[in-house]
């Protein structure tokens, strides 16, 4: 069976995703810093403005869990969010800021570099991609810099309730955008899913294709 709007088979792996607790356990800033119990985790990354501390919020339905802020970039560190005791949510800041130098914007910064890099409980990493906007270099940058790396992730486009834009697209087509200039870089297209932490979109979804994730590594 494939997960209703994704690439997403559900395989034998797939068991128990639903979240009945959740926890702040720490922030680091430094890779080494990290928890070191050796759980399960997901790194959620994203531009500083693709929603991502609402889809952590959707995704566990609490609303003040992870901060949201009208100013893009406020998480500065690496967050662990413990979840069912067994497994972390990881917020990683955001890259991109609108006003800083290319230069800047890409290389976000060099602890988030080195967790990706030095991470060995990193099951895998939810690289949010913003579907209200046509497809944005420096998304793809970020998702050739991971494959370069073999670090495994999934698209999670976000903001697919957003059927009228300014600009006239709609976000499946701006997905679909996406996906073929992604295909010039992989020659297996990574798992993808649509959500909105808006509507609910792909939350029950997201969380399944976690949970097979997991049991997969935990093999």
């Amino acid at each position: 069976m494939i997960l209703p709007g994704s690439n997403i088979v559900v395989g034998p792996y797939a068991g128990h995703s639903q979240i009945k607790e959740v926890e702040f356990v720490k922030s680091s800033g430094r890779a080494k810093d990290c928890p070191k119990d050796d759980r399960p985790e997901f790194a959620i990354l994203g531009r500083s403005n693709v929603g991502k501390s609402s889809l952590i919020n959707a995704l566990v339905r609490k609303k003040e869990l992870a901060l949201t802020s009208k100013k893009p970039g406020k998480t500065q560190l690496i967050n662990h969010f413990l979840v069912n005791k067994s497994w972390y949510i990881v917020d990683l800041p955001g890259y991109g800021f609108a006003k800083a130098p290319d230069v800047t914007r890409m290389d976000w910064s060099s602890f988030t570099k080195g967790y990706f890099l030095n991470r060995e409980s990193l099951v895998g990493v939810l690289l949010l991609i913003d579907a209200s906007v046509p497809p944005q270099k420096i998304d793809l940058d970020c998702a050739n810099w991971l494959g370069r790396n073999n670090i495994p992730l999934t698209f999670v486009f976000t903001k697919c309730d957003k059927m009228k834009v300014a600009k006239g697209r709609r976000p499946d087509e701006n997905i679909k955008s996406f996906q073929q200039l992604i295909r010039e870089n992989y020659p297996h297209h990574p798992p993808w899913i649509m959500t909105s932490s808006v509507t609910g979109l792909g939350r029950d979804e997201l969380l399944l294709h976690m949970s097979q994730l997991r049991n997969y590594w935990d093999q």
